[in-house]
C-alpha cells in the first residue's frame, strides 16, 4: 500500500533525499518523516545510512528504508530508485543534498577536482531527478528542491569548482521548472550560507592548515566572507524546503536565499 502525507501536505507519495546520511539530508529526512511522509535516504555508504533509516523509522513511525548509489551513476541511481519505489510507492518528492566542496587555487589547474564536484552537484541531481520524474508524471503531482548555495548567486575565492557546479545547479533548476510546469511538478533551489556540519568543518581545519590561523580566526573570516553573524543550523534549510515541498504549483523556479 503506498503511504499518504497528511492532509495539510498537498502532494502526496513517499520522498527520496540523497545525501541523507548527515547534514542537510538527514535534517529534511528527519523534517519530512515527521510531518507524515515515508522517506528513502539515498547515499552511497550503506553502513551509516541503515543507521539513520533505523533511527528515524523509530523517531517518526513512518517507514525510511536506505538505498545505496553515487548519484552520478546512472545505472546505480535507476537500481536505488527502483528499489525504494518498491518499498514505499511512488517517488513524488525530490530532495537533492547530497554535495561536495573542496577548496584550491586557480592555478596549478586541478581538473579531477573540477569533474568530481561538477559531477555530484550538478549531474547527480539531473541524474536522480529524471530517474524520479516517471512517477511524478504519471501522478501530476511532484516536488524537487535541490540544495545549491550563496555560491550559486555570486562568487567566492578558492572555490571556482563549487561556485561554478551550483551556478549550474541554479540553471538547472530553472530550466526544469519551465519544463515541467504544466506538468503539477515544481523545482525549487535553496541557497544557504555556511552551514554547521562537517563540510564546513573541513573547509574551516583547511583554512588552518594553510594559513596557521586557529580554527576560530578562520570562523569569522569565513562567515565575513558570506556576510553571515553565525553558522546556519541544517535544521534552517531543513524547514525552508519542507515550505517548498509544501508549496502550491506555482511557485517554481525559486532560489531561496538563506
Amino acid at each position: 500500500m503506498t503511504a499518504h502525507a497528511p492532509a495539510s501536505d498537498p502532494v502526496p507519495g513517499a520522498a527520496l533525499v540523497t545525501g541523507g546520511a548527515g547534514g542537510v539530508g538527514l535534517a529534511t529526512a528527519r523534517a519530512l518523516a515527521r510531518s507524515g511522509r515515508d522517506v528513502a535516504l539515498l547515499g552511497r555508504h550503506a553502513q551509516t545510512l541503515d543507521a539513520a533509516a533505523k533511527a528515524l523509522t523509530r523517531e517518526s513511525g513512518r517507514r525510511v528504508v536506505a538505498v545505496v548509489a553515487d548519484v552520478a551513476d546512472r545505472a546505480a541511481v535507476e537500481s536505488a530508485v527502483a528499489k525504494a519505489r518498491a518499498a514505499l510507492g511512488p517517488l513524488l518528492v525530490v530532495v537533492n543534498a547530497a554535495g561536495v566542496a573542496e577548496s584550491a587555487p586557480t592555478l596549478p589547474p586541478d581538473d579531477a577536482l573540477f569533474d568530481r564536484t561538477m559531477a555530484t552537484n550538478v549531474r547527480g541531481p539531473w541524474v536522480v531527478t529524471t530517474a524520479c520524474l516517471p512517477d511524478m508524471l504519471a501522478a501530476h503531482h511532484g516536488r524537487v528542491v535541490n540544495v545549491a548555495s550563496t555560491a550559486a548567486l555570486q562568487g567566492a575565492r578558492y572555490v571556482a569548482a563549487y561556485v561554478a557546479s551550483k551556478h549550474a545547479l541554479l540553471g538547472l533548476t530553472r530550466a526544469l521548472a519551465l519544463d515541467l510546469a504544466s506538468k503539477g511538478i515544481t523545482v525549487n533551489a535553496v541557497c544557504p550560507g555556511f552551514l554547521d556540519t562537517a563540510m564546513t568543518e573541513r573547509t574551516l581545519a583547511k583554512i588552518v592548515a594553510a594559513t596557521g590561523r586557529t580554527r576560530e580566526e578562520a570562523l569569522v573570516d569565513v562567515l565575513k566572507s558570506a556576510d553571515q553573524a553565525s553558522l546556519l543550523s541544517p535544521d534552517d534549510v531543513a524547514e525552508a524546503i519542507l515550505r517548498l515541498v509544501r508549496g502550491p504549483a506555482e511557485r517554481t523556479g525559486e532560489a531561496v536565499e538563506l
